[in-house]
């Protein structure tokens, strides 16, 4: 039987957590001359998650777990609140290759899907073998979703759901021939796997992703659910950049899109930042790519004047929930901010719709 037959779903973001999984960055290359800033993000990150919730970190090596305890307790961070994992990783994107939790009542369970580096990068074997050694520390059920016995290539990053049966995704990422993660799939095979493991009944599809996301197309820096019947789009308002025209074309979907239930959306519109660039390269900065923690939304700020803007509009939509400005122009310089590195973990108890929109 699939999850799904088996009563399991996946919660929304916005749901309890029993707590948030990050992966220690440990690889200079992915933030050129700024792995040693990136470390102190890290820490900030869990300062703040540890608030609220327990905060499950992977480091490589006991070394590795060794400063990172270190450097946690220069900056206060309960150390009750924090627990070490060793296992050998890739990279620090938990988001993309770590477990997509799902829910049965109180049990939980792990849906391991493939990930292959986003069909892009050779390095990405140790990330895969993750969830695997996840489940049987955590003493889980695991499902590896496969169609006709290959396993099907997804990563956290490509979706997001409102737990109540919705989900979103992109066209660019799933379907597309470039980084193609599943080219013997089709869009209802696709949605058919994806209802059977994550317990979803309505695949949302927008477009185009943001300018200079090697991920080529992910969801969670152009649409999010902040409540089952919430969406916030990014937008673009000057009609030259080459955001403005993919990004549009998602806010004209977004506002045909209906729930399962088929009511219409709210949708908030969500400014970008600036373009930042990297040498030749535009860097995929985005407000979207927030994380929502229980009593915080964490929120990537770029020193421009619509942080004000972003963070003034998100508070308004979690008004239970703190909202928290994290310096991220470091951060992205490897492609990726705050929800790319966060992974949640539902809590047992169930959701209460008052948290949130």
């Amino acid at each position: 039987m699939t999850p799904a037959e088996l009563g399991y779903r996946m919660p929304a973001e916005f749901e309890p957590h029993a707590a948030t999984w990050i992966a220690w960055p440990h690889r200079p290359a992915d933030w050129p001359g700024k792995i040693a800033a990136i470390h102190f993000v890290y820490v900030e990150i869990t300062r703040v998650l540890a608030r609220s919730e327990r905060v499950r970190i992977i480091v490589r090596d006991p070394a590795a777990r060794l400063r990172a305890q270190q450097l946690l307790a220069k900056a206060h961070v309960p150390a009750a609140q924090v627990e070490f994992l060793v296992i050998p990783t890739n990279r620090g994107w938990m988001r993309d290759f770590g477990p997509l939790f799902i829910k049965r009542g109180r049990q939980l369970a792990i849906t391991d899907w493939k990930f292959n580096g986003w069909a892009k990068y050779r390095n990405w074997q140790l990330d895969n073998a993750v969830n695997a050694q996840l489940a049987r520390r955590l003493r889980l059920p695991r499902f590896t979703p496969a169609v006709a016995g290959r396993p099907v290539v997804l990563e956290g990053g490509s979706i997001d759901v409102n737990g109540s049966g919705s989900l979103l995704t992109t066209e660019e990422c799933l379907l597309s021939p470039i980084q193609a993660r599943n080219p013997h799939l089709s869009r209802a095979q696709l949605e058919r796997v994806l209802g059977d493991c994550l317990g979803v009944t309505n695949v949302l599809w927008l477009g185009c992703g943001i300018a200079g996301d090697d991920t080529h197309g992910h969801v969670d820096d152009l649409a999010r659910f902040t409540g089952p019947r919430t969406v916030v789009a990014a937008v673009e308002s000057n009609r030259r950049d080459e955001n403005y025209a993919p990004l549009a074309d998602n806010l004209r979907r977004l506002k045909r899109m209906r729930d399962q239930d088929g009511r219409p959306f709210e949708v908030i519109e969500l400014p970008l930042p600036q373009a930042i660039r990297y040498e030749r390269m535009r860097l995929p900065a985005s407000y979207a790519n927030f994380y929502i923690a229980n009593v915080a939304v964490l929120v990537p700020t770029f020193n421009d004047p619509n942080d004000r803007l972003a963070l003034d509009t998100l508070a308004r939509l979690f008004p239970t929930r703190e909202t928290i400005g994290i310096h991220a122009v470091d951060l992205v310089w490897g492609l990726g901010t705050l929800h790319c590195l966060t992974q949640q973990q539902p809590a047992p108890h169930r959701f209460s719709s008052a948290l949130t929109r």
